[in-house]
């Protein structure tokens, strides 16, 4: 993995805009950011139970989940001419309205950063070792993986 690619798994909050300007501090070769916010929703559930998300509960495979993103993140640096890039992914209890991640993709221009950081969160919505338990009014229960998750990360495959 080269030295300007961050990628942490944590269970602490975190700052978007200071990892922006972790990103770009003392850079003159960026000329574009694109950042992805995924925060923790609570007006509606992904069980389809209508109750309302209190809670997100997520766990990882500690080392695999690291060792897979890092690969995706070499990727994203190799198909795309990138000067740097952060993913920042949150495990254990979110609340609503909290950070659950960051991806943020920084290049010289704005069309390499864009289709970076799209590739890296559909891969990351599809493939990335992390268990997403969502609570509600009425109990707990597992989200499953969604197949429009799949298939946004499929186009992306070389042939």
């Amino acid at each position: 993995m080269t030295s300007n690619v961050t990628i942490r798994i944590q269970d602490a909050d975190f700052d978007v805009s200071s990892e922006i300007a972790a990103l770009t501090a003392s850079r003159t070769d960026i000329g574009a950011v694109v950042t992805f916010s995924g925060i923790c929703r609570g007006q509606e559930n992904l069980s389809g139970s209508g109750d309302a998300t209190t809670a997100l509960t997520l766990e990882h495979y500690p080392g695999m989940a690291e060792a897979e993103i890092a690969r995706h993140a070499d990727e994203a640096m190799s198909r795309w001419p990138l000067t740097g890039l952060t993913i920042v992914h949150r495990v254990g209890r979110i609340l609503p309205g909290e950070n659950i991640m960051v991806v943020l993709t920084a290049s010289a221009h704005r069309q390499a950063a864009f289709q970076a950081a799209e590739f890296l969160m559909d891969y990351l919505k599809a493939h990335a070792p992390f268990w997403k338990r969502e609570e509600t009014a009425g109990g707990s229960s597992w989200i499953a993986a969604k197949t429009d998750d799949d298939d946004a990360a499929a186009r992306w495959d070389k042939n």
